[in-house]
């Protein structure tokens, strides 16, 4: 039986650079419900999310949210419904160290 949970959780401190949020244990499935993305600074930022496949390199088609802006002392909640396979990642980055990412859902 699957319970919900907190999958993933990050506060990258370098920016630029996209870092795993979360991958998918061996032998298991993920459903993400929610993701949310939090700017805890007082400047504007710009967030990237990626889905990536098993065993393939981060590119452009992974993405599915791209340098979309979020206002200082903000919060996005997004409600996506992923569904992922074993070894699939959900990599994050952020313009700037103050953004912290939660991954919401549960593995069977």
């Amino acid at each position: 039986m699957s319970s919900y949970k907190v999958l993933g959780q990050s506060n990258p401190t370098t920016t630029g650079v996209a870092v795993v949020l979360y991958t998918v244990p061996a032998a298991t499935q993920a459903f993400c419900s929610t993701l949310s993305y939090c700017n805890q600074g007082s400047v504007t930022s710009s967030v990237r999310v990626a889905v990536q496949p098993a065993g393939s390199i981060l590119e452009a088609k992974h993405y599915i949210v791209y340098d979309s802006l979020i206002y200082p002392n903000d919060s996005v909640f997004l409600t996506i419904g992923l569904a992922l396979g074993q070894n699939d990642i959900v990599s994050v980055q952020a313009a700037t160290s103050s953004i912290s990412f939660s991954l919401f859902g549960s593995e069977v």
